[in-house]
């Protein structure tokens, strides 16, 4: 039998003791802070492991990314092309040269007029090791280009391969570019002013002569890749736009070094 004058009695109304019930003010402060103190230090281990997960994840995801990224880069790399000199072809430099260099050319092309210059400062250094030829790309959003295009090989053919670089550096020298930069008026006079007959120019441009050998050039360019101009295989390896002439050097340089 259970004692009952040893239960104090509760009154109906009251609660059950709480946990710091008879603790000194002083002692129950102190605890509540420890407390406190524990719970933001496990809130902090929280958000610190989360933060650490987090950058874990963002680093993994990163290095995918540039994985993939290097994979496109090289999937997107231009294919090297098997593409010869021809007989038609008008060299510049070294016909013998150990690197040859076919470009396909728009000349109301700006960037074609910008990547002339850097070829012609090549030149100057690579002459003896480099064959230069120029191919026929006009765009059709280019009025002048292809009429251009066939008064350069008028001119071939009156006066050789001199006066058709010569014929090419006086057309980009000269025009403003973007389809009739150069008057198709002033083919004639710029004719003349490089040695030729005008009148045997004039009948072989009018004639359109050459008009379907521009057209092969442009058909072949696309067949080899070429989406824009100016494009140049060095060695087969297409190169796109408008490269500097130190970009130039150090792909000839990397190209010879490689023959040696």
């Amino acid at each position: 039998m259970i004692n009952t004058s040893t239960i104090e009695n509760i009154p109906a109304n009251s609660t059950k003791p709480g946990i710091f019930s008879g603790v000194s003010p002083k002692l129950s402060f102190i605890f509540g802070l420890v407390t406190g103190v524990a719970v933001v230090s496990l809130i902090a281990l929280i958000l610190t492991t989360n933060s650490q997960n987090s950058l874990k994840s963002n680093k993994v995801a990163n290095a995918v990314n540039d994985t993939n990224q290097e994979v496109a880069n090289q999937d997107n790399k231009p294919t090297k092309v098997k593409i010869a000199l021809k007989d038609s072809d008008y060299i510049r430099g070294n016909k013998n040269a150990p690197v040859v260099l076919i470009e396909y050319l728009d000349l109301e092309c700006p960037y074609c007029k910008t990547f002339h210059s850097s070829m012609k400062t090549v030149l100057a250094q690579y002459s003896d090791k480099i064959a230069w030829v120029s191919r026929h790309f006009p765009l059709s959003f280019h009025a002048n280009a292809q009429k251009e295009a066939e008064a350069a090989e008028c001119v071939g053919k009156l006066g050789g391969a001199d006066k058709y670089w010569n014929y090419i550096d006086k057309v980009f020298e000269r025009t403003t570019s973007n389809g009739t930069g150069f008057a198709l008026a002033d083919l004639p006079k710029l004719a003349v002013e490089l040695g030729l007959n005008k009148n045997e120019f004039t009948t072989c441009l009018d004639s359109g002569e050459f008009a379907a050998k521009v057209q092969t050039d442009l058909a072949e360019g696309v067949n080899f890749g070429v989406q824009g101009t100016p494009t140049t295989f060095i060695n087969g390896q297409p190169v796109e736009g408008a490269v500097s002439a130190d970009q130039l050097k150090n792909i000839l340089d990397q190209v010879l070094a490689a023959k040696k």
